[in-house]
């Protein structure tokens, strides 16, 4: 299946003002810090499943001192990560590839922890990738993601027009399902915490960011038209978060030791 890249120019314009250089998911350097939380990540070799423009993978290798490896179907993404590794002397740490849709081009067991921020969110096969997720992580490796999900029942009216403004495909399931599809691609340990009000908050910070002190820099990057755009984007998702239509939550699951 080939991918058809999704995120445009001036998204990730947006994404990059809102959320910092090189992410395109919430919370900056401290979504790295909770995604590694717990977890000695010295020397080890990490593997960041949508890595985008690179920067929870370059954060990953900057301050953990761990060897990293991003991916992503997104060519354009991978081709900007490459050059900003090399700008921040990190390209012998970390590294970047494209892939395409279906199994990791990586062997069995040779990354000790698979991460991933808001990119599962995307994938409507996830079964399919945590497999993945576990095979190519060695025995008592770690799984850790963080991503955006549902509510139980059918979408409201609010929710598909939101889908309509952001543009980009999404697969989101409960956080019940979540967890049990991570539990049956045979991970143990599997824990589940809710981070909704957590992003409540930052989405109200952002929306009125967005509205106010950014909104110049807006015009001045993306135009006025795609600035107010963008704004009613935003407005959409704050009402589908307060609405608890739209969660998000952080997950963690262990390969088990082999008997």
């Amino acid at each position: 299946m080939t991918h058809q890249n999704e995120y445009s120019d001036s998204l990730v314009k947006l994404l990059e003002l809102i959320w910092g250089d090189g992410y395109m998911a919430p919370g900056g350097p401290g979504n790295v810090a909770k995604l590694l939380d717990g977890i000695a990540a010295k020397g080890k070799r990490i593997l960041d499943i949508g890595c985008g423009l690179g920067g929870p993978a370059m954060e990953m290798a900057r301050m953990q001192a761990a060897e990293v490896v991003g991916i992503d179907l997104e060519a354009p993404l991978i081709a900007r990560a490459e050059r900003a590794a090399k700008v921040h002397g990190l390209e012998d740490c970390c590294r970047f590839q494209t892939v395409e849709v279906g199994p990791l081009p990586f062997d069995d067991s040779c990354f000790d922890v698979v991460v991933s921020s808001g990119a599962f969110t995307q994938i409507a096969d996830k079964s399919g990738i945590l497999g993945e997720s576990l095979r190519v992580l060695r025995p008592g490796g770690q799984l850790r993601c963080y991503d955006w999900l549902k509510s139980d029942g059918e979408y409201s009216e609010d929710m598909h027009y939101w889908f309509e403004l952001e543009g980009i495909t999404y697969g989101l399931e409960t956080l019940e399902e979540y967890a049990q599809h991570i539990r049956d691609a045979g991970f143990a340990q599997v824990r589940a915490t809710d981070a909704t009000e957590w992003y409540r908050r930052e989405a109200r910070r952002e929306y009125a960011l967005m509205q106010g002190k950014l909104y110049p820099r807006m015009v001045e990057l993306l135009g006025q038209e795609d600035a107010d755009y963008r704004i009613e984007n935003w407005r959409m998702l704050v009402l589908v978060i307060d609405k608890g239509e739209m969660r998000q939550a952080y997950f963690s699951g262990t390969r088990p030791a082999l008997a």
